[in-house]
């Protein structure tokens, strides 16, 4: 949309570098060509303003294949204005020039007259097409012939449109015709997932089988080791207890050596003693009967009364010592009169 500004009854219109502005006064071409910028009087300016950039033009439409499947097609045509005197003197490019607005909508029709001229083609090309074969080539058979199709068609250059390209983006059946469709190709999937899937179970249990039997070999084979062990160790246990008996054999030998030897060396000095102690006693039972036959004959010339009286001696040497002594009146008694009786005698 081009730029109008208003200065004291005159106007100012400012366009863009991607429109052509073509401006008439009383049926004489003034202004003509892209970007332009200018001053008219509103009253006597006659204004156009052609777009002259590549445009985009989607559309979608439905067709019918031979086999009288619906599908819907999704395109889009590129194209441009190339000649802008032509496309003004054809369509009304017109614009107000209070507002810089397009009178009519040019745009709209040049999107009418294309996506009728391409649907025209793509439904010639695609009623002679089956379904399944529209799905696999049908895309590039569509864009090809509606690029040929537009390319040919002579309205486009009398209006001044050049197509620059054709995309055809897809080729889609009905809902219900697409899940049909699908159904094959996803049962094959699912055919070929659960094909995967049980191979690579069975991988897996070969795989849990090769790991089970190393398992099984490393245990024989650690039984088999520690068999080997048990072996060794009762060598080595049996080989240690037959070091200990030939050890304590011979700590036994010397120890029975040393007390045999120690034995006989008892028994020696034993003998040697029991003959000492024998001589000493044989000697002193000499002494003691020389002692005694000496004791014998010195008494033996002596009279009773000193014997009596040697042995009274000896008797009180051998008594105890007396500190006190307590005669009770009985006694006493018995005493004197054991003293008067033997006076008497004496007397008589």
């Amino acid at each position: 949309m081009a730029d109008i500004t208003r200065r004291l009854g005159w106007r100012h219109l400012r366009g863009a570098p991607t429109a052509h502005i073509r401006h008439h006064r009383s049926g004489k071409l003034l202004h003509d060509g892209p970007g332009l910028s200018f001053w008219f009087r509103a009253l006597t300016a006659a204004l156009s303003e052609v777009p002259v950039d590549d445009r985009e033009l989607a559309m979608t439409f439905h067709a019918r294949t031979s086999d009288f499947q619906d599908v819907a097609v999704q395109a889009t045509v590129t194209y441009r204005i190339s000649d802008p005197a032509l496309a003004s003197a054809r369509l009304d490019f017109s614009v107000d020039p209070d507002t810089g607005v397009w009178r009519g909508a040019p745009l709209e029709q040049l999107g009418t007259l294309l996506t009728e001229t391409a649907q025209q083609h793509a439904l010639a090309v695609l009623a002679r097409t089956t379904l399944s074969s529209a799905l696999v080539d049908g895309v590039t058979a569509v864009r090809e012939r509606i690029a040929g199709g537009l390319g040919a068609e002579p309205r486009l250059p009398a209006t001044g449109i050049e197509v620059v390209a054709v995309r055809v983006m897809a080729l889609r059946p009905e809902p219900e015709v697409e899940r049909a469709l699908r159904t094959p190709a996803r049962e094959q999937i699912q055919q070929e997932a659960d094909k995967a899937t049980y191979e690579r179970r069975a991988v897996a249990v070969e795989r849990e089988r090769a790991i089970a039997e190393n398992e099984l070999d490393s245990q024989i084979e650690l039984a088999r080791r520690e068999e080997q062990l048990v072996d060794q160790r009762g060598t080595n246990a049996r080989r240690e207890a037959e070091e200990h008996a030939a050890a304590d054999g011979v700590r036994a030998e010397a120890e029975a050596t040393r007390t045999v030897r120690l034995a006989d060396a008892e028994a020696a000095r034993s003998v040697r003693l029991a003959r000492a102690e024998a001589e000493g006693s044989r000697e002193v039972g000499d002494a003691r009967a020389h002692a005694q036959a000496a004791w014998l004959r010195v008494h033996a010339d002596v009279d009773v009364a000193t014997l009596n009286a040697l042995t009274g001696t000896r008797l009180a040497e051998n008594l105890p010592n007396i500190d006190s002594v307590t005669i009770s009146p009985d006694v006493l008694t018995g005493l004197l009169a054991r003293l008067g009786a033997g006076g008497g005698g004496a007397g008589a």
